[in-house]
């Protein structure tokens, strides 16, 4: 069986505000939980209407409160925006009041355009110091040396899991470098997928955190009762790639009738190579396409991202995609090695 894990993006609807997107994320993680995901992640974006989990540590404490069991955690926390020590201490602070349940994913990039990250203060240059930064949290959260000018606390000791994401090589070295579990970006960056993976697991080195490697691509999966019903939810994620292209970051929409309205061929193209990891359909559909993945990819674990406008479906699509998940098988270890 393939551990499925969330990423929730804490979309806002259209006619919405985060007052009603952010209990909505809450009432997801609990169902996820009941129906047996490993993890809910929340990203850091800012300055996006359509997106609420800016202050991602904050929301990862209200919805560890309001669950029990499962893992929460940041997919990701954008490093170049934070000075270590702050992201060490607010981990390390989840960590001592969740133990066993907090975990830190981390992103190079800025999450957002120019003119926010210089309002975020940080430095331009700051993406370049990043395996540095990954270094000095692993030093932050592991035990403090009696010596030590530098503590995080609470962090010191707590020994938060550290995930390496991204949407190109670059990240799959580093996570192959500290010997960290790796996820790729495959839901909005598929192209490097399969050479992303294969770096990783050639240049993995073994690391107090992890003996082998673990990869975990984030991909898009969307399931109804039919075919043609997950076809119509997934009208909201391909409008919202479409506005992308139009460099338009509104609202969630609701799904249409006919998506071949809302673009142009050249959006078209543009969108669905950007969607080509998203998987629509019945649970009968759903479940080959994603052991085709499995079977391609060698995916260790699944993150799920599931934009879907109306609440009611969406829990429903989750629910359907964990009786998919005890379906699904890994690839065989022999095939593995020759990738």
């Amino acid at each position: 069986m393939i551990p499925l894990s969330v990423l929730d993006l804490v979309p806002v609807r259209m006619g919405e505000t985060p007052v009603q997107a952010l209990p909505r994320a809450l009432d997801l993680a609990r169902h996820v939980e009941r129906w047996g995901y490993q993890r809910y992640w929340v990203a850091e974006h800012h300055n996006m209407v359509g997106i609420a989990s800016s202050a991602t540590s904050v929301v990862i404490g209200y919805l560890a409160g309001g669950t029990s069991t499962i893992r929460l955690g940041s997919g990701g926390i954008m490093l170049p925006n934070h000075s270590p020590l702050v992201i060490a201490e607010q981990f390390g602070t989840l960590a001592s009041l969740y133990p066993g349940r907090i975990d830190l994913g981390l992103g190079r990039a800025p999450g957002t355009d120019q003119a926010t990250m210089r309002a975020l203060r940080a430095h331009p240059q700051a993406a370049e110091h990043f395996p540095d930064d990954i270094q000095a949290l692993r030093f932050l959260f592991d035990d403090a040396q009696p010596d030590q000018g530098i503590r995080a606390v609470p962090g010191a000791g707590t020994h938060v899991p550290l995930w390496i994401l991204g949407s190109s090589t670059y990240g799959s070295q580093v996570a192959a470098h500290f010997g960290l579990p790796y996820g790729f970006a495959s839901h909005f960056a598929p192209a490097d997928l399969d050479a992303a993976l294969r770096i990783y697991r050639q240049q993995f080195k073994p690391s107090e955190q992890l003996a082998r490697s673990h990869a975990m691509p984030c991909i898009n999966v969307i399931v109804a009762d039919t075919d043609r019903e997950a076809a119509r939810l997934f009208t909201t994620l391909q409008q919202r790639f479409t506005d992308m292209a139009r460099n338009r970051r509104g609202l969630m929409t609701p799904p249409i009738d006919d998506i071949e309205t809302y673009w142009s061929p050249a959006e078209k193209v543009h969108a669905m190579r950007m969607l080509e990891c998203a998987f629509v359909g019945s649970p009968e559909s759903v479940r080959a396409q994603l052991q085709a993945f499995i079977e391609r990819t060698g995916a260790d674990e699944l993150m799920v991202s599931g934009s879907i406008f109306d609440h009611d479906a969406r829990l429903h699509s989750y629910e359907l995609l964990a009786d998919i998940g005890q379906q699904l098988e890994p690839r065989r270890t022999a095939a593995l090695a020759t990738a």
